[in-house]
């Protein structure tokens, strides 16, 4: 089980998006004290404490950050897409967080010659997108000198739950249309016909490891996977979906080699996404533990 926070301090850079709002909303039902920083554009959770500022704007950013005047427990970055955010978060939180998580991605990995299941140890890593600029943001804590505070990485898998489209593979990856195309009979195209195999995590039980990691000393200086309980084929994914709904499910597979040609951009997609949990496992951290059919059922309810 969780464990509570006596009025710990948790900062979220974010807070009004997909994981930061479960994230800041898992910490306040679990006795955390939470501040969100944002730009302020979109409803923020409740009984969060809001910091408004544009991370562009360096100066903003760090004026609300010390205007604050804490210092955090623990600060969360959800939202560094590049290694800048990461370089500000150094800066700027050097003498105001005792502990900071940065929540990179499993893209980071090569999708070719991948390990079945992959750890953490790798030299293989992607050579673009985004997968590329969270990696260079990582390797600004690996390889930075004099950081201020002690650092953990996670790396998820694909994320689902409440608050997200569902959708865990191209053509109908964060499909927002798919409950619709679904319920209407339409065929599902799905590269390599939805085989390849998924360890999707349900976004409450990342918030939850990410609470679990704060001031674990365990955890200082390690990257870790992220992943959920089950390992499935993609089909198996939208097959529970269909099943939710009452309908049958349809798939046309589309070949690999041409949604690569095709879509590119996709190719983070078209490798098997399973993950070595045993170091996270280790190092005293509750494993993710909802299974793939209940937490869809969450999922599906939410949307419907």
């Amino acid at each position: 089980m969780p464990q509570r926070a006596s009025n710990a301090r948790l900062l979220i850079v974010g807070g009004s998006g997909f994981l930061s709002g479960t994230l800041a909303r898992r910490a306040v039902s679990r006795g955390y004290r939470v501040w969100t920083l944002t730009r302020g554009q979109r409803p923020l959770p409740k009984g969060t404490n809001s910091l408004v500022a544009d991370r562009r704007d360096q100066a903003a950013f760090e004026k609300a950050v010390a205007n604050a005047n804490v210092k955090w427990d623990l600060v969360v970055d959800c939202i560094a897409f590049e290694p800048a955010d990461v370089q500000q978060d150094i800066v700027v939180f050097q003498d105001r967080a005792r502990h900071f998580v940065f929540v990179s991605t499993d893209f980071v990995y090569n999708p070719t010659g991948r390990q079945l299941p992959q750890s953490e140890d790798t030299d293989r890593y992607t050579l673009g997108g985004y997968g590329r600029n969270k990696r260079l943001g990582e390797t600004e804590l690996i390889y930075g000198e004099g950081i201020g505070f002690p650092w953990t990485i996670v790396r998820p898998t694909h994320i689902y739950g409440p608050g997200s489209e569902l959708g865990c593979l191209p053509l109908h990856s964060r499909d927002p249309e798919l409950i619709g195309r679904l319920k209407a009979g339409e065929t599902l195209r799905l590269v390599g016909g939805g085989h390849f195999l998924q360890q999707p995590i349900l976004v409450r039980d990342l918030a939850d490891v990410i609470l679990d990691l704060r001031a674990n000393e365990r955890t200082f200086g390690q990257v870790y996977n992220v992943a959920g309980p089950d390992i499935i084929e993609s089909r198996r994914y939208y097959a529970i979906i269909a099943n939710l709904l009452g309908v049958s499910l349809t798939i046309e597979e589309v070949p690999v080699y041409q949604v690569r040609i095709e879509h590119p951009e996709v190719e983070p997609f078209l490798c098997h996404r399973i993950y070595d949990l045993s170091r996270l496992e280790t190092c005293g951290v509750p494993l993710p533990a909802t299974p793939l059919e209940q937490g869809l059922t969450e999922h599906v309810e939410s949307m419907l």
